[in-house]
C-alpha cells in the first residue's frame, strides 16, 4: 500500500509532537499550505521536502517515494515548546546524522 508524501509528513510531524503551525513557521509558509499538502490537495515543493527530511531525519529519497517506508532518526526532546530556531538546530543536527549514515553506507559498499 502506498502512502502519500503528505500522509508521511503528517505522521512524522505527529510522532515528533509538532503542529502544523510550527512546521509552517520552520518552512516559512502559511499553515494552510501544510494542511493542504498533508490532505493531498497540494504537493510539497522539493526544497521544502528536503528541509522536512532534514528535520525528521529521513532521507529525501524515502520521503519523496510513496512506496518507500520512512524510519526517522530518533532524537529526544526536553522542552515544552520549540520555536523556529530550535527546529533549525534540530534539522542541522539531523542533516549531519543523515550524511554520516550515507557515508557509512558508501564505505560498506566499497569494502
Amino acid at each position: 500500500m502506498s502512502t502519500t508524501i503528505g500522509q508521511k509528513i503528517k505522521v512524522l510531524r505527529e510522532v515528533a509532537g509538532l503542529n502544523q503551525t510550527q512546521i509552517a513557521q520552520f518552512l516559512g509558509v502559511d499553515q494552510s499550505y501544510i494542511s493542504k499538502c498533508e490532505n493531498g490537495e497540494r504537493q510539497f515543493r522539493m526544497d521544502l521536502l528536503e528541509q522536512l527530511g532534514n528535520l525528521f531525519g529521513v532521507p529525501l529519497n524515502d520521503l519523496s517515494n510513496e512506496e518507500a517506508s520512512t524510519a526517522p532518526l530518533q532524537i529526544a526532546f526536553r522542552a515544552d515548546s520549540m520555536d523556529v530556531e530550535d527546529l533549525n538546530a534540530i534539522a542541522d543536527i539531523q542533516k549531519i546524522a543523515l550524511n554520516l549514515n550515507q557515508m557509512r553506507a558508501l564505505l560498506q559498499e566499497s569494502l
